[in-house]
C-alpha cells in the first residue's frame, strides 16, 4: 500500500480520483493547490502523485510540477487534464513528469499509471521556459500524443534522434520542437535536405570547403555542421544519401571531427536529428543502406503516424491554417475533410485549406470549396481510385493489414508471425512501430472510466498552447 497525493482544485474530481486510489489499497492524501502539494511533501511519505494540470494561483500544474521535480528524490507525478495541448504535453514530460493523461480517467488507466509510478525511477532535468509547439504538432490524437510525449522526454539528451514517417507527415516540424524544447534553443537549427542536395555538392554542403578547394570556391565557405554549432543539425530524408555520404557522415558522429573539403579537421558540438520516408531497416536487410549508420542514427527512434491514423487532428489541423485568414469550416467541409484519405499527409491538408482560404469570399468555406478528388472512401477500411493512384500508401495499408492479420493467426505471438510473414523479427519490431502496432498484444484497457474525472480546462487553444 501507497501514499498517493492527489492535487486537483475541483473538489468532485478530486475526491472521485481518491476514491479510486482507495479502492485500489492506496492511502490518497488530498491537496487543492501547486502550494499545499508542495507542502505536504514536506512531512508525508508521498509515493506518487497525480496533479491537476490547470489551477488557480500562482502555481498552476506545470510550475507546480516544476517545484516538485527540483525536491531531492522527488515522487513520480501523472499529469491531468481535460485537455492535452502539443506545448503542455511536452513540456510535462520534459520537466520529468511520468505521464500526462486526458480526463476522464478509467479506472484501469489509472490503476496502470499509478502502479508504473510506484515502481518508477526519474532523473532530475534542467529546467526552463515552456516554448511554442511547432505547427506539425497540432492534434491531440493518441498518435499524435506519444510523438509529443516522446520528444519532451528526449529534449533534452544528447543522444541521435531518427524520425521516420511519410511524406508530409511533419518530420522537420518533429525536430524542430526537439531543438526548441531542448537546453540548445538559443543556438542555430540547421536544417539539410539531403534528397534535394546533389550527390556532388552534398559534402560541401554538409562540412564547408576551403578557397580552390572545388570549382568556383573563390572564397572559405562553412558548412552545415559548422553553421549548427552548439545547436541542431536536421538532416532529412537522409536514407536518399549516397553511400559514400554514408561513410563520412557515420565517421562525423563517431569521432565529432569535420573536415571541409580541402581542409583540417576540426570538433564540432551538435545535436544531429535524422529523417527519412523510408525504410530504413528494411534497406540494411537489403543493402541499400550501412548497417552501422542506421545503429548510430537510429538511437532514439520517433515514428511519425501519417494523417489517415490521426483523423482527430484532421479539423483542429485545418482550423489553425485557417486562422490567419479568419475564415472557419462549415460542416460540410469539416465532414468531406474527414471522408479523404490524405496521401499527402499533413501538408496536403494545408494546400488544400490555404487554396480555399484564398479562393472564397466569404467567411466561412463549405465543402463545395475544397478541391478534393470527387470519389472518396466511404469508411477507413475502403480503397478507392485515389488509393490505387498513390503506390507507397497503398503498399503500406497492405503491408500493415499482412502484419495485424499474421499477428492474430500467431495469438499476438511476434516471433510466429514473423516467420508466418517470412521476414526477420527485428524487422517486424521496426514495422509495429511503423504503423502503430506495437501495444497490440498488451491487452485491452477498460472503458470504465472514473465518476466525474473531466473537468474542462482552457490551457490551449486546438494546436498550439
Amino acid at each position: 500500500m501507497a501514499t498517493v497525493l492527489i492535487v486537483d482544485d475541483d473538489d468532485a474530481l478530486r475526491e472521485g480520483l481518491a476514491e479510486t486510489v482507495s479502492d485500489l489499497g492506496h492511502t490518497p492524501v488530498p491537496a487543492r493547490s501547486g502550494r499545499e502539494a508542495v507542502a505536504r511533501l514536506a512531512d508525508r511519505g508521498i509515493a506518487a502523485i497525480f496533479l491537476d494540470l490547470r489551477m488557480p494561483g500562482d502555481l498552476d500544474g506545470i510550475a507546480t510540477l516544476a517545484q516538485i521535480r527540483a525536491l531531492p528524490d522527488p515522487p513520480p507525478v501523472t499529469v491531468l487534464t481535460a485537455y492535452a495541448s502539443p506545448a503542455n504535453t511536452i513540456e510535462a514530460m520534459r520537466l520529468g513528469a511520468h505521464d500526462h493523461l486526458t480526463k476522464p480517467i478509467g479506472r484501469a488507466d489509472l490503476a496502470a499509471a499509478l502502479d508504473a509510478m510506484l515502481v518508477c525511477t526519474r532523473t532530475e532535468p534542467e529546467q526552463a521556459g515552456v516554448p511554442e509547439a511547432g505547427g506539425g504538432l497540432i492534434g491531440s490524437s493518441e498518435a499524435m500524443r506519444r510523438v509529443q510525449k516522446a520528444i519532451g522526454l528526449v529534449a533534452d539528451s544528447a543522444a541521435t534522434i531518427l524520425i521516420q514517417g511519410e511524406t508530409g507527415t511533419g518530420k522537420e516540424e518533429v525536430a524542430r520542437a526537439l531543438h526548441a524544447f531542448s537546453g540548445r534553443r538559443d543556438r542555430p537549427f540547421v536544417p539539410v535536405n539531403c534528397a534535394a542536395t546533389p550527390a556532388e555538392l552534398l559534402e560541401s554542403e554538409l562540412f564547408g570547403h576551403v578557397r580552390g578547394a572545388v570549382g568556383g570556391a573563390t572564397a572559405d565557405r562553412a558548412g552545415a555542421f559548422h553553421l549548427a554549432e552548439g545547436g541542431t543539425l536536421f538532416l532529412d530524408e537522409i536514407g536518399d544519401m549516397s553511400p559514400v555520404m554514408q561513410a563520412k557522415i557515420l565517421r562525423v558522429i563517431q569521432d565529432r571531427l569535420v573536415t571541409p573539403v580541402g581542409g583540417r579537421p576540426g570538433r564540432v558540438d551538435v545535436r544531429l536529428v535524422a529523417a527519412t520516408h523510408r525504410d530504413l531497416q528494411a534497406m540494411v536487410i537489403e543493402g541499400g543502406f550501412r548497417a552501422d549508420l542506421y545503429y548510430r542514427l537510429n538511437v532514439v527512434p520517433i515514428a511519425l503516424p501519417p494523417l489517415r491514423e490521426r483523423r482527430d487532428d484532421i479539423v483542429p489541423l485545418a482550423e489553425h491554417f485557417l486562422a490567419a485568414s479568419g475564415k472557419r469550416l462549415g460542416p460540410s467541409a469539416a465532414d468531406r475533410l474527414l471522408a479523404h484519405r490524405w496521401p499527402g499527409n499533413v501538408r496536403e491538408l494545408r494546400n488544400v485549406v490555404e487554396r480555399a482560404a484564398v479562393m472564397v469570399r466569404g467567411r466561412l468555406i463549405e465543402a463545395a470549396d475544397l478541391h478534393l478528388p470527387e470519389h472518396l472512401p466511404p469508411t477507413d477500411g475502403d480503397a478507392s481510385a485515389e488509393d490505387n493512384l498513390d503506390l507507397p500508401g497503398a503498399v503500406a495499408r497492405l503491408e500493415r493489414a499482412m502484419i495485424a492479420a499474421a499477428l492474430q493467426a500467431a495469438d499476438g505471438n511476434r516471433t510466429k508471425a514473423a516467420r508466418r510473414l517470412g521476414i526477420q523479427r527485428q524487422l517486424l519490431y521496426a514495422k509495429l512501430e511503423r504503423y502503430g502496432l506495437a501495444g497490440t498484444t498488451d491487452g485491452e484497457v477498460s472503458p470504465d472510466t472514473t465518476t466525474d474525472v473531466g473537468k474542462d480546462d482552457d490551457s490551449g487553444a486546438a494546436g498550439t498552447s
